[in-house]
């Protein structure tokens, strides 16, 4: 049975892993099918602490990742099917047919973005096309997007 099993692989996910493993906790991180959360669409994160120049969200997802392990945490890519509670915690099915069980489960599986299906979306993710209004609203200061302008 494992101590913690952290769904997610975003900041939250990452973050977790690293408190938990630096606490030796042996966390396993399962990924889902966005490995690396939404961040993963951003070409240029400019709002996250101590990157004053900005970094590009697959770089600090990677980096994120790299520190969990360095740690200890174990990082698996794979998709929770089913979740049930045990006598002394949970036992979680995987779709990969693989069934675990755990003492302890965070859940930092964020969001995904909706997409409207265009041919042209994923052309020009990152390039015009955003998925996430707090990440992206700044590029656009000033200029008019769907006939609002974006003001400060």
């Amino acid at each position: 049975m494992d101590n913690l099993i952290i769904l997610g692989t975003g900041i939250a996910g990452c973050t977790a892993a690293i408190y938990a493993a630096r606490a030796n906790l042996n966390p396993l991180v399962i990924s889902g099918p966005e490995d690396g959360g939404q961040l993963t669409l951003t070409t240029e994160v400019e709002n996250f602490p101590g990157f004053p120049e900005g970094i590009k969200g697959t770089e600090l997802v990677q980096l994120c990742k790299k520190q969990a392990e360095r740690f200890g945490a174990k990082l698996e890519i794979d998709l929770v099917s089913e979740f049930n509670p045990i006598n002394d915690g949970y036992e979680l099915k995987l779709a990969s047919g693989k069934n675990l069980q755990t003492k302890s489960v965070i859940i930092a599986t964020g969001a995904s973005a909706r997409w409207l299906g265009l041919p042209s979306e994923k052309k020009y993710q990152g390039r015009g096309v955003s998925a996430c209004a707090t990440c992206d609203g700044a590029f656009y200061k000033g200029k008019e997007v769907g006939g609002i302008i974006v003001s400060n």
